[in-house]
């Protein structure tokens, strides 16, 4: 199961901003990903827009969008 939420630090301890539904005891894994980091990153949609705005074909290079299939498959 995955559940995310936000947490503040405060004096070593990672406090959750909102309840989440856990069995006591139960052992879980952590992975920290500051804000900080966060505002650098693309969503997703925002990667998908800026490889949609790709063109086809570049002037200077040899290889190009339509080559994708020959070069991936052949």
């Amino acid at each position: 199961m995955t559940i995310t939420v936000q947490a503040i630090y405060e004096q070593g301890v990672l406090r959750l901003t909102e309840p989440i539904l856990l069995e006591e005891g139960t052992h879980v894994e952590v992975i920290v990903i500051t804000k900080e980091s966060q505002s650098l990153e693309k969503n997703p949609a925002e990667i998908l827009a800026e490889i949609a705005a790709m063109p086809l074909e570049a002037n200077h290079d040899e290889f190009s969008g339509r080559d994708y299939d020959k070069i991936l498959y052949s």
